[in-house]
This record gives C-alpha cells, sequence and structure tokens, in this order.
C-alpha cells in the first residue's frame, strides 16, 4: 500500500474508528458500536492531550486502519519517556496487505524521533495472530500484563 497517509483523527473519523474497534469478535463483545456521549467525551480528551495521538491510516479518501499513541514520562530506565501503542486496528478486508506493518513502523518513527527509549503494547491473550504480528515485529513478550476492570 503506497498511497497510504497517517494522519490525527478528526471528529468526522469518530464512527470509523469505532466501527474498526468493534470489527472482530473481542471487539464486539466490548463496543457499543455507535458514536454516544461517553465516545464523544473520551474523544475530545484524546485530541485535547498532548501526550496521546488518536491515529488513522487513509488511502483513496478512506480510513483504513487506526491507533492511539500515548506517550507516558517514567523515572525508570534515567526519567525515560516511553510510547504506547493501543487500539491496533486494520479494516477486515484490508488485514494481510502490508497495513498493520506500515501503521506500526509509523508509530515507531514517531516514537524515536521525539526521544522515546522504549515501544510498548499489550494484547488480548486471545488474539493469537496479533501475538505472531507483533513478535515478526521484533517485540518481546518480556512481562506479564493485568488488568482489574472496575
Amino acid at each position: 500500500m503506497n498511497d497510504v497517509i497517517f494522519r490525527e483523527a478528526v471528529r468526522a473519523d469518530l464512527p470509523t474508528v469505532l466501527d474498526l474497534l468493534a470489527d472482530d469478535r473481542l471487539g464486539r463483545s466490548r463496543e457499543v458500536g455507535r458514536v454516544d456521549a461517553r465516545y464523544e467525551q473520551a474523544f475530545t480528551a484524546i485530541t485535547a492531550d498532548p501526550r496521546n495521538q488518536l491515529v488513522v491510516a487513509e488511502a483513496g479518501g478512506e480510513v483504513l486502519g487506526c491507533m492511539q499513541l500515548t506517550y507516558i514520562p517514567g523515572l525508570s530506565r534515567h526519567g525515560a519517556e516511553r510510547q504506547l501503542i493501543e487500539s491496533v486496528r486494520v479494516r477486515s478486508d484490508q488485514r494481510g496487505r502490508g497495513l498493520g506493518r506500515q501503521l506500526m513502523a509509523w508509530a515507531i518513527d514517531q516514537a524515536r524521533a521525539r526521544g522515546c527509549a522504549l515501544v510498548q503494547l499489550t494484547t488480548d491473550k486471545s488474539r493469537q495472530e496479533a501475538h505472531r504480528f507483533y513478535l515478526g515485529l521484533g517485540f518481546v513478550a518480556s512481562h506479564e500484563g493485568m488488568k482489574l476492570p472496575l
């Protein structure tokens, strides 16, 4: 995919991003699937925060993928900032064409340009294809993540 551009999402992208987030079994189980006040509030908070980016991948005027990047300051690693990648999605009819690799390469380039010492992500244990994808990009399953739903 040579004609892909990566840009910050705008409000008009929100319905498409929500469709992408719900475009698999796990996503359908936890996303509402329509824009509501909570999604609007979250979108406003993300776009207002200089440490957050909601990024879309667009080709031919269509949004084909998305991800959220968060930059986390920390004391570990000698005060290094790290980039957290979340909500990586590629539209189901576009998977397997290299767009996911392009998204991740773009995100990693952003982290390097910002001076981050580390890029990290989490992926649900049930997403085995995603695990293979990230391992193929050089990520290492170095930690065991935990969550506490509230």
